[in-house]
């Protein structure tokens, strides 16, 4: 009776654990309702949001075109062609990938059993090619396949080649990589105000509706043109005669920039060695790097236009001032030597003019020290030396500019003549750009801005008083005038000043044998409207000067400069004709 009592009892406990066990499925399954009928009912909005947007995009939208002064294209979005295979597809794909790499070959351009093995090997989706015409991918789009796609791909094409490069930049459309004014303009090449928002199928088909408009379809959303300073004209010309010059003489880099001196435009910009835009990846550094921005020069003899004018806006010289021009002169550890004592000797007491004209070292180097250092040192900062200009380039670099209590006497003399600091090229121009606007330093820019924005990126600091600049632009003018430089134009009064100094060793120790040639200069003298600075690194063979490599260079880009923007000449021109 016992054991009847305990297997009941065992009986009804496992009854009871069955009952409760099916309690807790039931209320689970309960409570699962429930939680589907909440996201179905009270939260629908916000899933049905979240599936549109997983079917929405964006239209296209194409990055701003970059023309010059002019409206002359120099870089746009143009759209190519890729063709894609879908391996997921193959499946429901009544052809062999034989069959299909037959089909594709001809339009392809690729041998069939090339395009056999790709689609054969394909696991994902497989690029097929690059680059289609826009007549090859209508006709694949034509045979209507779901394992072969065709999509328009933007890409930056720059239609003048190799034309600005420096400026111009490049930009990498896949991880938004740039140089130039495509990275300074970036937000206005990239900003669109509205891109059309579609609904597309997981395939990319779009999805048409009662709101959707056709024409956002076929027509991309395009950035903001940016027009730049420069004009192509002037550009080609810098371009053609600094090559010409540089693969002459075997030299290893060079530079020719022309500016408008009373507003900052830059009007031409050539840098070389150069590269194509369009092929940028295929360059070295040497060739991508804008090096007239990054990189420091010792400016030798065309720095003595600071010179003169910091003494003389000092009151230490004046016009008619008369220096004793030893020809040699022993300054602490540095003896210091006109570049034509051996010949010449000493000149005795020169004015000016005569130090301009001849390129005194010694006379330069005593004008220089005339001034306190402090005083010098000022007035260059204010020139702009050992600060960046604000050009709307990338990669400027403020130069090589010790403080005044690091100078000794040989320093501060050297400097007087182009060494002992380093200035970059664009510095440079920019410093002697002053001299020609009437004391005001204008900042060089290469993009043409709107009236409303100009003084964001533009500034105008006078440096010098007008009646410096006035006196420096006479001594100038005068001292070329009197020469028989190449850069004494027929036609045009020009300011100017030459210089060939010796380049540092590459570990900064010293001076090697291999020399920067260079000119600086404005024309007409008397109001100035071309500014222009070449400069030639490591030219080879004899007789490299200053005066013999920049100087041919600079009278070719100012003569058709001038003609270009039609500056009538402010001199008498001289009758070249042989009557016989």
């Amino acid at each position: 009776m016992r054991k009847d009592l305990d297997i009941v009892e065992k009986s009804r406990k496992f009854n009871n654990s069955i009952f409760t066990f099916q309690w807790l499925i039931t209320g689970a399954f309960v409570l699962l309702i429930i939680y589907l009928c909440l996201l179905q009912v009270f939260d629908f909005k916000k899933y049905s949001a979240r599936i549109e947007r997983q079917r929405l995009s964006t239209s296209r939208i194409m990055r701003g075109t970059i023309i010059d002064r002019n409206g002359i294209k120099m870089a746009s979005d143009k759209m190519r062609y890729e063709v894609y295979a879908h391996p997921s597809e193959f499946k429901d794909s009544v052809q062999t990938p034989k069959e299909l790499a037959n089909l594709l070959s001809g339009l392809l351009q690729i041998p069939v059993p090339e395009l056999e093995r790709k689609l054969k090997n394909a696991k994902y989706i497989t690029t097929l090619k690059k680059d289609v015409d826009k007549e090859i991918a209508i006709k694949i789009k034509k045979l209507g396949r779901f394992d072969i796609s065709v999509d328009a791909v933007p890409y930056r094409n720059y239609p003048q080649g190799t034309m600005a490069a420096h400026i111009l930049g490049y930009y990498n459309i896949n991880d938004g990589l740039a140089m130039g004014v495509e990275e300074t303009a970036n937000d206005e090449l990239s900003y669109v105000e509205k891109a059309a928002r579609l609904e597309k199928t997981p395939s990319g088909d779009v999805i048409f509706g009662i709101s959707t408009d056709p024409e956002q379809i076929t027509k991309p959303a395009i950035g903001k043109t940016v027009q730049l300073t420069i004009d192509s004209a002037i550009q080609h010309i810098c371009e053609v005669e600094l090559t010409k010059m540089v693969t002459s003489k075997h030299a290893s880099k060079g530079a020719v920039i022309v500016l408008n001196p009373k507003n900052g435009e830059i009007l031409g910009y050539a840098v070389y060695p150069t590269y194509d835009p369009n092929n940028y990846h295929k360059y070295s550094f040497d060739n991508l790097k804008n090096w007239t921005l990054t990189d420091v020069i010792t400016p030798g003899s065309t720095f003595k236009t600071l010179t003169v004018a910091s003494a003389l806006e000092s009151g230490k010289v004046n016009k008619y001032t008369k220096i004793n021009d030893t020809g040699k002169m022993k300054l602490g550890s540095w003896t210091i030597e006109n570049y034509d004592y051996t010949t010449k000797g000493a000149p005795g007491m020169i004015s000016l003019e005569y130090l301009l004209e001849h390129s005194s070292n010694v006379a330069s180097a005593k004008v220089a020290l005339m001034m306190k250092p402090k005083e010098f040192y000022d007035q260059l900062l204010k020139f702009g030396i050992g600060r960046k200009t604000g050009i709307d380039l990338p990669g400027e670099s403020k130069g090589i500019f010790k403080s005044p209590d690091k100078w000794d006497g040989s320093q501060q003399g050297s400097m007087g003549y182009g060494y002992s600091m380093g200035t970059t090229v664009i510095q440079m121009i920019s410093a002697v750009s002053a001299i020609a606007n009437g004391g005001v330093k204008v900042t060089p820019h290469v993009i043409m801005y709107p009236p409303e924005e100009l003084d964001k990126h533009v500034t105008s600091e006078q440096v010098i008083s007008p009646e410096t600049a006035k006196i420096m632009t006479e001594i100038l003018t005068e001292s070329v005038g009197h020469s028989k430089s190449v850069a004494n134009l027929d036609g045009y009064s020009v300011a100017a000043k030459t210089g060939t100094s010796r380049k540092p060793n590459d570990n900064g120790i010293g001076y090697s044998k291999k020399l920067y040639t260079s000119i600086v200069g404005f024309l007409p003298s008397n109001d100035p409207r071309l500014m222009i600075y070449v400069v030639v690194d490591s030219a080879e063979g004899g007789g490299v000067w200053g005066s013999t490599v920049a100087a041919p260079v600079f009278k070719e880009v100012a003569l058709q400069s001038a003609r270009i923007m039609g500056i009538a000449p402010d001199k008498p021109i001289k009758n070249n004709l042989n009557i016989r």
